[in-house]
């Protein structure tokens, strides 16, 4: 960070008098403060990670107060960073400004591959934070446990059932399923049954997998009782809402049995619980009967939270919630985003897989086509309704997917006129070199980070190559 970028962020603080997802203020009036490990470790563990201000007391109206001392200050900042796994690497610089000094630290995001980083003294699962808001917020064991399985490539997918027998799966099921595998397959179709179980992970070791549980028991929920789907209609926009016979639910049911099976129960609680309108065509004169959202959207958000949840031992005990809501639908599924992605690249670039197996198990029994179609097609079908488009976040450890039966609104989101006048500029695609230019900076990453990135994240700015944000052909461009 430069010295001008410093003055403005000190400036902007003065304006907003607040933190950010990428901000923290730090007194250092009379010491380095004590306990930097929580926000080195938020910071470090987002993608973009975040600038530490010392010399703004919060407390006091974020007055400008100053750092005790910058030299002993960046000393002391940089013996709490050693402190961390790994170690923490912060761009420094001092200012001085009307007789006081103040310091920022730039924390860069570290890769998924060497997350979480923590505080050594307090150990990996202690230690680690994720930022929220302007907080520094402890990670729970699952969200430590997320980073490991993505570096490990644990396959939570086919863990052994200890319970789980060959003989105790559907055998019309299982020999259905061998049967569209030797398909087409002449090295397959040689095989013994019994190879081809160890081959495609229907059993390890002798063990019936987790996987085929899901697919072909005929309960798994004996097994794993909380690996299903609980689908209420709430009478309200939020949940607690009642009717005036005090009912909490419209209707209430626990979905159970196969992923297959599973998945067209939860389709038909959807269906009986929306309504249908007869549609005429005005030119045409053709009659179309449609329901409050398209029915292919529906299924391909069910079935891709039924694929792509978390089955590792950590959030066995959580159900996929399927909440219809007065105005919207929505799906929580266990388990975040996996791997690299972000929310802003869904359904534009292919993810990393939480369950190839079961993924790749599904497309043989002609369930799912395994080729990353379900975001896009959920956003097209919603488009073809007129409705909103659908909205994806990702909530400490759940995935939600939220379908409004609203029709969807130009919405033109500017919180001031630098911003308008930014996105003006971007009508033409600009590069960083020229965006940095524009704005008057010196720091390119600075200029991305802070005033594009937030306006990516809104979809008020897009990326050419949104599959490859880093690369240095990229263009930003505003429609």
């Amino acid at each position: 960070m430069t010295l001008e970028e410093l003055k403005e962020q000190l400036k902007k603080v003065q304006k907003m008098k607040c933190e950010s997802q990428i901000l923290e203020l730090k007194t250092a009036e009379k010491g380095c403060p004590k306990r930097l490990y929580d926000t080195l470790s938020s910071f470090s563990n987002q993608d973009d990670g975040g600038i530490i201000i010392f010399g703004v007391d919060e407390s006091k109206e974020y007055k400008e107060v100053g750092v005790y001392d910058p030299q002993d200050l960046q000393k002391k900042i940089n013996e709490q960073c050693l402190q961390m796994e790994p170690v923490v690497r912060p761009l420094l610089t001092v200012l001085e400004k009307n007789g006081k000094h103040f310091v920022s630290a730039e924390i860069p995001g570290m890769d998924i591959t060497v997350r979480p980083c923590y505080y050594k003294g307090s150990g990996r699962l202690k230690g680690s934070y994720t930022r929220v808001g302007d907080s520094d917020e402890p990670m729970t064991e699952y969200e430590v446990y997320s980073y490991e399985a993505y570096r490990k490539k644990y396959q939570d997918d086919i863990r052994p059932v200890a319970r789980g027998t060959i003989a105790s799966l559907d055998q019309n099921s299982l020999s259905n399923y061998i049967g569209l595998l030797k398909q087409g397959k002449s090295r397959l179709e040689k095989l013994s049954d019994e190879t081809i179980y160890e081959l495609m992970s229907v059993v390890r070791n002798g063990e019936v997998t987790l996987s085929s549980i899901m697919l072909f028991s005929p309960y798994p929920q004996a097994y794993f009782p909380q690996l299903c789907i609980t689908a209420i209609v709430v009478p309200g926009k939020e949940l607690g809402t009642q009717t005036a016979g005090e009912e909490r639910f419209l209707d209430n049911q626990r979905i159970e049995g196969t992923i297959p099976e599973m998945l067209q129960e939860a389709i038909q609680f959807v269906k009986r619980n929306m309504k249908t309108r007869t549609i005429i065509d005005s030119k045409t004169g053709k009659r179309e009967d449609r329901t409050d959202y398209p029915i292919l959207a529906i299924r391909e958000a069910i079935i891709n939270a039924l694929v792509h949840r978390d089955y590792s031992i950590h959030s066995e005990g959580m159900p996929i919630q399927l909440i219809m809501f007065e105005d919207r639908l929505e799906i929580h599924n266990p388990g975040g985003i996996y791997g690299r992605i972000r929310i802003d690249q869904l359904g534009k670039v292919q993810p990393d897989t939480r369950n190839p197996v079961l993924a790749s198990a599904l497309e043989v029994l002609d369930v799912t086509e395994n080729r990353y179609s379900g975001i896009p097609t959920i956003r097209m079908e919603m488009n073809r309704y007129g409705l909103k488009p659908p909205q994806f976040s990702d909530e400490r450890g759940s995935f939600i997917v939220k379908l409004y039966k609203t029709p969807e609104t130009v919405e033109v989101k500017t919180e001031d006129e630098d911003v308008k006048n930014l996105l003006l500029f971007c009508r033409t695609p600009r590069t960083r070199k020229e965006i940095c230019e524009y704005l008057g900076l010196t720091s390119v990453t600075y200029a991305i980070q802070s005033r594009v990135l937030p306006l990516v994240e809104t979809g008020q700015i897009k990326m050419s190559i949104p599959e490859k944000p880093k690369s240095p052909k990229q263009l930003f461009y505003s429609e």
